[in-house]
């Protein structure tokens, strides 16, 4: 609650069932990514088909980023998180009742545009109902703690698929799903009460013209960009590739897979609330944490990568580690969003950001599906999955020239604000202090 009201037990709750509504999504979204090699004795589907579903979903998901802002910012969190969580149940139970692949892929399509509306909705309520102060922590913390979403699907969705069949685990979470969504409406509020009520939605034409304000911003694309380096690689490893490649390419079994799913989410949810307080401490900073962090995830792979499977236990412990890490970078994008737009517009601005991330997820897992086709046709070898891996080194390059390019221009609008951010050397030296002249 940017303007004071404080964080009180009503804070808590919104936050807390929104939360809970973005943890389910999540659920929702990496369920197939768990299910990857029951769907393809189920629909009878390859590699290149299998990605198929992820690839359409995610599509839907992305290309959904920009309207699901709209119409947050027209009807408010409280009706799209509703709409989205019912819109992903319905999703989950056709895939659960289907044996024919068009309703199957309908039935990600569903996911992937409820999906959408709630991952908008969720993060809005934060910088709605929270202090500023307290806003990068609470962001970190949501999109951490909603990671949970895939221990949900790596282990009990897992393990009643197993048990129950395909058909009692995805109607079971499109139960689940469909309970927390009307959970969200009779607790979620758009906003405080006596907070002011934000000016009322425009025309077609002005909503257009919000789209194209919050593009021109610099800072808007420097989220963007961030989102796209720092995010996609952990995505595609936890939502469909993660697991055979471990499996099939590493020799783990399916419950080692599994467990290195589960730290993932883990170390993830240490690593939030650490970058979360240094981006509030450090907001002229947030950019090199970024840059880190995509470096960071290239190196690692590099070095996987280079060493013939199966690879050291320790060196892909070190890997799930790293990409862990940029579920947390990710969100430093939709701080750039939320600090350098208005906030009617707010809604838009993260549509815009989250595009980026789950853009070069969806071309990743697709050209994947695509390799691992033409390389290995008869099925997955730790080969054919060490070359499909190289995809990933496209989206980093195109990542870190736009954030270095998107920076300048938003360091420059700044600076004709008043606001000079100072050479890091600069600050570096200032906390030394002055150097001892020696002899």
């Amino acid at each position: 609650m940017g303007a004071g009201w404080g964080v009180d037990r009503r804070s808590t709750a919104v936050w807390a069932v929104g939360l809970t509504a973005y943890l389910i999504g999540i659920m929702h979204r990496t369920s197939f990514g768990v299910a990857g090699l029951d769907a393809a004795q189920r629909f009878g589907a390859g590699p290149a088909l299998l990605s198929g579903f992820v690839v359409l979903q995610l599509l839907v998901y992305a290309a959904l980023q920009v309207p699901a802002g709209v119409l947050l910012d027209r009807f408010g969190a409280r009706a799209v998180v509703t709409v989205g969580g019912l819109t992903m149940a319905a999703g989950q139970v056709l895939l659960g009742t289907t044996t024919e692949l068009p309703l199957a892929v309908a039935a990600r399509v569903l996911v992937g545009i409820g999906d959408a509306l709630t991952f908008v909705s969720v993060f809005s309520l934060v910088p709605t109902w929270f202090t500023a102060r307290r806003v990068p922590l609470m962001t970190q913390l949501t999109g951490l703690i909603g990671q949970l979403g895939q221990v949900l699907s790596a282990l009990p969705l897992a393990a009643l698929l197993h048990v129950g069949g395909w058909t009692a685990a995805f109607v079971s979470a499109g139960g689940v799903g469909a309970f927390v969504a009307l959970t969200a409406w009779a607790v979620v509020r758009d906003r405080p009460p006596g907070a002011p009520v934000p000016r009322p939605a425009g025309t077609v034409a002005q909503v257009v013209e919000g789209i194209r304000a919050s593009w021109r911003e610099p800072g808007t694309r420097l989220g963007l960009w961030s989102h796209m380096g720092t995010q996609f690689s952990g995505v595609v490893f936890a939502l469909l590739w993660g697991v055979p490649y471990l499996v099939a390419g590493q020799g783990f079994s399916a419950t080692g897979a599994a467990g290195m799913l589960t730290l993932l989410v883990g170390v993830g949810i240490v690593a939030g609330p650490l970058f979360g307080e240094f981006t509030a401490r450090h907001p002229l900073r947030r950019s090199w944490l970024v840059i880190t962090v995509i470096v960071a995830t290239a190196a690692v792979w590099t070095v996987v990568l280079l060493v013939p499977p199966p690879a050291p236990v320790w060196l892909l412990v070190l890997l799930v580690i790293v990409l862990a890490t940029g579920g947390p970078g990710s969100m430093i994008g939709f701080d750039f969003a939320r600090t350098f737009n208005p906030a009617h517009r707010g809604g838009t601005a993260v549509g815009i950001v989250n595009i980026g991330g789950f853009t070069a997820s969806l071309l990743t897992a697709f050209a994947m599906g695509a390799v691992l086709g033409v390389v290995a046709p008869a099925g997955y070898t730790p080969e054919s999955f060490r070359l499909a891996w190289t995809v990933q080194y496209v989206w980093w390059a195109v990542a870190i020239v736009g954030v270095l390019l998107a920076r300048r221009k938003a360091r420059r609008k700044m600076a004709e604000d008043g606001v000079v951010v100072p050479p890091l050397r600069e600050v570096l030296d200032r906390r030394r202090g002055p150097r001892r002249v020696t002899r």
